[in-house]
């Protein structure tokens, strides 16, 4: 289960990393920085101080480069292979306890090549914008993108907990109803 859990985060961080780069990349330096998630041998890199600050200013620059005219096809250019290599590293650091040739695999494979995937069709999509309405629409699809991968990493990292918060809530329902039923039953003899 734990393999699973692992697997999920990584994957829901490395397709988020096809919309911004920086932004999961940064979620998962704060992830680590708090403890909140363990990165796997080799990565204890991506929760320094000097990681974290790293990743925050590039992800500030990556999200306003987005909004203006012809950077943001420069940034499509530029972020289209640092996808794969950030889909890649985000998979890989989420693995723990795994051989290190099968985690780099499926780092590679499945982190690196759902980045890539997402990338793409953004920057197709950013293409065909261009092309039809001469780039005005290019801010309004930032902005989508920007959300998809905000919200895409908040629903990876906080999945667990509100899974866990509900299965917490059935507890006490269920409990709840043991209870009342223990009562009417008494009632009853």
């Amino acid at each position: 289960m734990q393999y699973l859990v692992a697997g999920a985060l990584g994957l829901g961080l490395a397709a988020s990393s096809g919309f911004r780069v920086f932004v999961p990349l940064l979620a998962a330096s704060v992830a680590y920085h708090t403890g909140y998630m363990a990165p796997s041998a080799g990565f204890a890199w991506l929760g320094t101080w000097v990681a974290l600050l790293t990743l925050a200013t590039a992800t500030v620059v990556e999200i306003a480069g987005y909004y203006v005219p012809f950077v943001d096809h420069l940034l499509d250019t530029i972020t289209t292979p640092a996808s794969f290599v950030a889909g890649t590293i985000l998979m890989t650091s989420a693995l723990p306890h795994l051989d290190p040739t099968l985690r780099w695999t499926l780092g590679i494979l499945v982190g690196g090549g759902t980045a890539g995937l997402v990338q793409t069709g953004t920057a197709l999509l950013r293409g065909a914008s261009m092309a039809t309405t001469g780039g005005l629409a290019n801010p309004v699809l930032a902005t989508v993108e920007n959300t998809l991968a905000v919200g895409g990493v908040a629903l990876t990292l906080l999945l667990p907990l509100a899974a866990a918060g509900l299965v917490v809530l059935l507890l006490v329902y269920i409990l709840s109803r043991l209870r009342r039923w223990r009562a009417r039953r008494r009632q009853v003899a």
